[in-house]
């Protein structure tokens, strides 16, 4: 990455769940349409560049709840599922020209093949691992096509259509981006022919180095170059010893076997980066820092994203930088209670980044407050709020 090259910061809407602690009911928080809302709206005023929102049946689903929330938000993008293998190729063509016109152009495509196989039999998909990605490089070949106006026959080994169109078209041109995940070879192989951003889980530096290196060299011998996205948690607070005291309080009330249950569940996928994630920790408290100021926590319980930065806005700051350095230009970020660490996280650490989204962040047409709370009932803080 370039020194005058910017990075997007994107946010999480937690539509499987939100509180203060992991892997218990205390401090739980009620996600509600209203609670979502406020997120959503949230990460639009901070200047987030966008919002991801999960996909399977730990969640609501993702295009009722971006469909919902987007009216109440201005510039904000939002990363929803397509599920090869769950759509037909044609319907999801028809639902992604359809959010993205009546966001105005502010949908982004998250391709999710599935990695767990208890999931995928519960939602009437019995294939193995290579062949999901079989299907899945089928339907994003014609789901491309459809989307860019192209008219479409064809009779694949998964997938067989007949005179497929669309009568409506996106905003954008030729289809909202494609964003996708997968660590094994044949989601690499698909990735490096379909897709635009190619996503890794929050793996220390070098892990990812290694990982985009290998995409790289794969695209680049097919005549293609894709961009990089990283999914992260993060727990910046105005000290590093204040950000590691919440890391640890996160995760107070999860017992050994709440542990040992998650990781028997993770265990039984066939997803690559899911391993990947696990064998960062091994299910073990005792060596959670597994590269400087990256912390596998998280993972004890809960799956796909499994690793936080923890630290005061500097050294938050100087990781993300670590990561710009190795290719890394999207940031997919998250942390608990949603709602707070956004704004503790823009507020601390946007003014140490160069993002390129600066035309996301809604303009202050002149500074008459309130920016922090009136003194003694009579006047005015004068350090005025950050615009960055």
């Amino acid at each position: 990455m370039t020194q005058s090259s910017k990075s997007n910061i994107l946010w999480f809407l937690p539509t499987h769940g939100d509180g203060r602690y992991l892997g218990t009911a205390e401090g739980g928080r009620e996600v509600n349409f209203n609670y979502l809302r406020q997120i959503a709206q949230a990460a639009d005023q901070l200047g987030y560049f966008g919002v991801l929102l999960p996909t399977g049946r730990s969640c609501e689903d993702s295009w009722i709840v971006a469909s919902s929330v987007a009216p109440f938000t201005e510039r904000l993008r939002y990363l929803v599922a397509v599920r090869p293998g769950l759509q037909s190729p044609s319907v999801a063509a028809r639902m992604t020209a359809t959010l993205d016109r009546i966001t105005g152009g502010r949908l982004l495509i998250n391709v999710v093949t599935g990695g767990d196989p208890v999931e995928n039999r519960g939602d009437g998909v019995f294939l193995a691992h290579d062949e999901r990605y079989e299907v899945t490089r089928e339907f994003l070949n014609v789901y491309s096509d459809l989307l860019a106006g192209k008219t479409v026959n064809v009779e694949g080994r998964h997938i067989r259509i007949e005179d497929g169109r669309l009568l409506f078209h996106p905003v954008q041109s030729p289809r909202p981006p494609l964003y996708f995940g997968g660590s094994s070879d044949a989601g690499i192989d698909v990735a490096v022919d379909t897709v635009d951003k190619y996503l890794t889980w929050g793996e220390p530096p070098a892990q990812v180095a290694e990982k985009i290196a290998k995409v790289r060299e794969v695209a680049a011998a097919r005549g293609r170059k894709l961009s990089f996205g990283i999914r992260l948690h993060v727990i910046v607070r105005e000290t590093n010893e204040q950000a590691w005291q919440a890391a640890n309080e996160l995760i107070k009330h999860v017992s050994d076997g709440t542990i040992a249950a998650a990781q028997k569940n993770f265990a039984r996928m066939d997803s690559v980066g899911q391993q990947r994630m696990a064998q960062l920790h091994g299910g073990k408290r005792d060596k959670l820092e597994i590269s400087p100021n990256l912390w596998a926590g998280v993972g004890l319980v809960r799956g796909g994203a499994g690793t936080a930065l923890v630290g005061d806005a500097d050294t938050v700051a100087a990781r993300i930088k670590e990561y710009e350095d190795i290719g890394i230009d999207t940031f997919i970020m998250s942390g608990y209670p949603h709602l707070e660490e956004a704004y503790r996280f823009a507020e601390l650490v946007f003014p140490k980044l160069s993002l390129g989204q600066g035309s996301n962040v809604t303009p202050l047409r002149f500074n008459s407050g309130p920016f922090g709370e009136t003194i003694g009932n009579d006047y005015r803080p004068q350090k005025q709020a950050s615009q960055s």
